[in-house]
């Protein structure tokens, strides 16, 4: 590992901004994970002053990332799950591969008319729907509150599923031999209402990301899909290449 990176005059950033920015690198390299550095050693690593490591760590502290005991000082949150942005994905399935137990809690279960999914699913306003809430937990702890509205004719053979510890989508297959095989999300940050943070366990102050999803099958659409998930625990990661000769740098999704 590089190890830190000082600050350089000049780079146009505040200093504590230089600092923030190697300190996420470092964390995502994994060089903290035995123990996080105290702010002298901070000082020492990066040659700045003590209110430029604090502003740097405070931001790191917002996204809570660290965890501080009095007596142990500061390490590395590791309940923070990130989840790779570019392709179609199951939170159950990403959530096991990372080695945690994904459970889920079901609120409700019902055939309802809902005029707004409808026609985000391209149906006639009046159309029967299949609705899902679940709480999602991880190792037992609230992380997301998932709302699923989905074509009643299709989805109606999971009214009978028991979603404590299994994905969406593989019930689907099984009744319906469907799978998704396109879809888009829209992702931004919001402060929920008092149900939903009380669901979530968290304060007024806490932001939770609002996904967003639409997918469909070959055969047209499957489900519209809105989940509160909290910006505490979880994150997004999209990876980039460098450009081609002669070209622009950017993002492709997959």
């Amino acid at each position: 590992m590089p190890g830190p990176i000082p600050p350089d005059s000049r780079d146009p950033r505040p200093l504590w901004a230089q600092v923030l920015s190697d300190l996420e690198r470092r964390l995502a390299e994994g060089e903290f994970d035995e123990r996080f550095p105290t702010d002298l050693d901070l000082m020492d690593e990066y040659e700045v002053s003590r209110h430029t490591v604090r502003e740097a760590i405070r931001r790191i502290d917002q996204a809570g990332l660290l965890v501080r005991e009095r007596g142990r000082g500061s390490y590395v949150n590791r309940a923070v799950f990130e989840q790779p942005l570019g392709s179609l994905y199951s939170l159950f399935r990403s959530l096991e591969e990372q080695g945690r137990q994904a459970t889920a809690e079901l609120r409700t279960r019902e055939i309802r008319v809902e005029k707004a999914p409808a026609m985000r699913l391209g149906l006639d306003a009046r159309a029967d729907l299949f609705f899902l809430e679940r709480l999602r937990l991880v190792d037992g702890e609230p992380l997301a509150l998932d709302r699923v509205w989905m074509p009643a004719e299709l989805a109606e053979p999971l009214l009978e599923v028991d979603f404590t510890r299994t994905a969406l989508y593989d019930e689907l297959h099984k009744a319906r031999g469907v799978r998704p095989v396109k879809g888009s999300e829209l992702i931004r940050p919001i402060l929920p209402a008092k149900g939903d943070r009380q669901a979530l366990d968290i304060d007024d102050r806490t932001a939770v990301f609002l996904i967003e999803r639409r997918t469909e099958s070959i055969d047209g659409p499957i489900e519209w899909r809105e989940s509160l998930v909290r910006g505490d625990r979880y994150g997004f990661r999209q990876h980039w290449e460098g450009p081609a000769e002669g070209g622009e740098p950017g993002l492709a999704p997959a």
